[in-house]
């Protein structure tokens, strides 16, 4: 199980990284008019959502095994919310994707202001998970 638990940390860590760094590229995308510049950061984002992508199912697959396998929370109020946590960052990463695909198609309508709250998303689930996993306050 604890083989389990490290892998699951690794690549958890690992998917925060990149949903902490993609939204600071649209930051940069949504101030660029530069062609050149405008396209290495869409190229450098798109390849980090292509890295990012199997991350998510590693990091949830074994985060289920985990759960449902060894019981880890099963029952317990803290992992019903920190699922719903997990479920909110699911959803982010799409809307992540679904960004992604509006500057490769040149439609962005947001402004970096839009972007820089919208990187703060991913540090408050963080941050409430955590709380949820080590506190487990209830």
């Amino acid at each position: 199980m604890l083989w389990i638990k490290s892998f699951h940390i690794v690549f958890v860590v690992s998917w925060f990284a990149g949903l902490f760094y993609l939204p600071r590229i649209y930051v940069n995308l949504a101030e660029e008019n530069e062609p050149a510049a405008l396209a290495r950061l869409q190229g450098m984002a798109r390849r980090l959502y292509r890295f990012m992508t199997p991350l998510v199912v590693l990091a949830v697959g074994l985060g289920l095994w985990l759960w449902l396998y060894y019981g880890i929370g099963q029952q317990q109020a803290w992992m019903h919310a920190k699922l719903l946590c997990v479920g909110l960052l699911l959803a982010y990463h799409l809307a992540c994707g679904r960004l992604l695909n509006t500057f490769l198609h040149g439609k962005n309508t947001r402004s970096h202001q839009f972007y820089r709250w919208f990187n703060e998303i991913p540090v408050l689930l963080l941050l409430i998970i955590i709380i949820l996993v080590v506190v487990r306050p209830f």
